[in-house]
Order: C-alpha cells, then sequence, then structure tokens
C-alpha cells in the first residue's frame, strides 16, 4: 500500500514553481496524496484545478486547518515547491517544524539540504520522525564515471527534451511510458529530477546537483541498470532544462550519458522568455531541434506542446502549424493522449511494432 501524504504549495500549486506538487497530484507511485496545501486555492479539488477533472484530493488553507480536513495527519509532508532561488524563508521553516510536531516525516525536493540543519534535525529526534533529501547526491565513492557501456544497450532509448525548464518534459515522459505499456510493450522510466523520483521512478537520479563530473555517468548508469535489471523494450529518459537555456547544463549530460536513438520535443508556444529569466527570449523551435540533432547526432521525432495560456482552438492551430512547418507529429499529451508517440515510434522501430504485434495476438488468443 502507498503510504499517505500531503504536499506544501503554498501561493504555487498550479503555477510553474509548483511542479513537484502538480506532478505529484498527476501521478504517484510511491505515495497516496491526499491533500495540497495552498491558502490562494483552499477549497478546490487538485486535479479539477490542474486538469479540469475531479481526482478527490483537497486544496486545504494551511498545516493548520489539516486534521480538520483530512482527519488525521498523514504520514509523510513533502515540501511541493522548486523555485529558481531554493532556499526557505523563516514562515517556511517554521511550517515545517509544525509537520515535524504533528508526526509528518519530511520529504525535501530542495537543493537545500534539511538534514544540514540542525534545528531541524535536532527536532526530527525529538519528533522521532525522519527527514529525506531527495536530491542530495550519494557519496562521492558511488558516483559512476561515463564508461562507455550505453553502447551496450540494445534497444530504443528516447529522451524527452524541451524548449525551456518546467515546460512539461517529466510529464509527457510518464504519459508516454504508461502509453507504452498498454502497447504490451515493457516501457521503462529513468528519472533525472526529484520529482520523478519522488513519483516513484525505479532507476534515475537528480542530475542538477551532481557534478560534471559524474552527471554522465550516472545517466548512463541508471539506463544500463534499468537494461539489466527490468529487460525491457524501450527505455524513455526525463530531460531537463533545455539545451539552448544558458542557466543550466543537464541536458547536455543527459545527450551525452543516454546517446539517445531519438528525441521527442516539448514546446510551450505562448511561452516567449525562459522561466525565471524575463529578459532571456526563448530560441524558435526550430533553432533548438537543430542544436540537439547538431549536439547528439540524434534525430528529433516528434513534437509536444505545453498548452499552457492556450485556447482549445489555439492548441488546435498549432498542431496543425507545427506538423506543416516541422513535418513532426505534434500533440499535447495532456488533452490529447500520445496515439502520435506510440505510433511513431512503432513505425521508427520495427521491433517494437513487431512486439506490441505478439502482445496484441495473446491478447486475442487468450
Amino acid at each position: 500500500m502507498k503510504t499517505t501524504a500531503i504536499i506544501y504549495s503554498e501561493n504555487e500549486f498550479g503555477k510553474v514553481d509548483g511542479k513537484v506538487a502538480n506532478g505529484l497530484v498527476r501521478h504517484s507511485e510511491k505515495y497516496k496524496i491526499i491533500g495540497v496545501i495552498d491558502s490562494t486555492k483552499a477549497g478546490l479539488d487538485a486535479g479539477e484545478h490542474l486538469d479540469g477533472v475531479k481526482n478527490g484530493i483537497p486544496v486545504i488553507k494551511n498545516l493548520a486547518a489539516v486534521i480538520d480536513v483530512l482527519g488525521d495527519a498523514p504520514n509523510y509532508f513533502i515540501y511541493g515547491i522548486a523555485p529558481l532561488a531554493s532556499f526557505l524563508c523563516k514562515e517556511q521553516k517554521e511550517v515545517i517544524l509544525s509537520a515535524m510536531k504533528m508526526g509528518m516525516n519530511i520529504v525535501n525536493g530542495l537543493p537545500e539540504f534539511f538534514t544540514d540543519n540542525e534545528r531541524f534535525m535536532q527536532k526530527a529526534r525529538e519528533y522521532n520522525v525522519q527527514i529525506y533529501d531527495i536530491r542530495k547526491p550519494p557519496d562521492r565513492k558511488n558516483l559512476h564515471n561515463f564508461s562507455g557501456r550505453i553502447h551496450d544497450v540494445k534497444i530504443p532509448v528516447i529522451t524527452v527534451f524541451g524548449t525551456d525548464c518546467a515546460v512539461g518534459k517529466r510529464t509527457t515522459a510518464v504519459k508516454l511510458v504508461e502509453a507504452l505499456k498498454q502497447e504490451g510493450l515493457n516501457a521503462v522510466f529513468i528519472a533525472t529530477g526529484q520529482t520523478g523520483i519522488l513519483q516513484g521512478a525505479k532507476y534515475g537520479i537528480a542530475v542538477d546537483v551532481l557534478s560534471s563530473g559524474f552527471a554522465t555517468g550516472e545517466v548512463e548508469h541508471a539506463i544500463v541498470t534499468a537494461y539489466e535489471h527490468e529487460q525491457p523494450d524501450i527505455i524513455v529518459v526525463e530531460g531537463q532544462g533545455a539545451l539552448s537555456h544558458p542557466a543550466f547544463t543537464s541536458s547536455s549530460a543527459i545527450l551525452k550519458g543516454a546517446i539517445p536513438d531519438a528525441v521527442i520535443i516539448q514546446d510551450s508556444p505562448k511561452r516567449k522568455n525562459h522561466c525565471d529569466y524575463p529578459n532571456i527570449a526563448l530560441p524558435p523551435l526550430g533553432n533548438e531541434i537543430d542544436l540537439i540533432e547538431a549536439f547528439s547526432e540524434t534525430e528529433v521525432i516528434a513534437i509536444t506542446i505545453n498548452h499552457d495560456g492556450m485556447t482549445d482552438d489555439e492548441l488546435e492551430n498549432t498542431i496543425i502549424e507545427y506538423e506543416n512547418i516541422y513535418k513532426l507529429p505534434t500533440t499535447d499529451v495532456l488533452k490529447h493522449g500520445c496515439d502520435k508517440l506510440t505510433d511513431r515510434l512503432l513505425e521508427q522501430f520495427p521491433e517494437l511494432q513487431r512486439l506490441s504485434n505478439e502482445h496484441r495476438l495473446c491478447q486475442l488468443q487468450e
């Protein structure tokens, strides 16, 4: 059984910096999410606020109201905000201490590690709770250099990249893995950020906290380990940031470590400037595609869209426009699912089509 958890996302739920909370509300294999804390959306249904479909997860005003709404404190308190300046203010620290006092274990996705905070650790011992820093990297002795073993992976490795950070790459990757499984394929997801790990990904690491000397090797190690242990038909790797983004280098490490056979690229057509960098304009989608293909010697085979700020008509028109301009299948997985993506992958990799056909035949015979 999944253990219960509440997510703290004050003033950010449904926004870009609330992406950890947004992701966990949409998909969680590890935790049963039973509430979101955000006073600005209190009383709403979390699923309805995000995607227009109720999921029974209430948005709660504050920590003090948790017992009134839920009847009992959950097992875990997840800090679900991912701001650029990843440091807690005094008020947030008090909220975390109050959650400990209520008996909740603390799960932290920030690069500010709570286990390095003496007061937090002292209170954790006093209240008999645990603190988990999801992004804290392994000890240096347990990190991996790039070895070249990625070339032993004899199945398609797909990466989902984007034109910016917080643009929906992980959501698309997770949805794609689910869709591939529906096709009868053994698909494995590789997480490269904190939200994917929090969602329960079996393989992966938060790449952005690793030193550059180990980032590529850790991506490779996660893929090779999944390949050896799961014997999958296909591996889908979550991207980070954007290759063109001046503030982040994770994309280059993922491309070098994964050596993907194909790339799916996610774009947010209404976004004109880089997230958290309003003075830096986003490059055109075509430029990002060219950059990825030149840098990695791979091929971008499909486009996915983040519909933030778009009407349904704008989304449909953009899909048609992108398919005409780039000659690539284009979709929004939250609105239209992954059929175009799975069709493109089965076309691109005939062995996947054969395996999928075998699965369908077995189902018919049963």
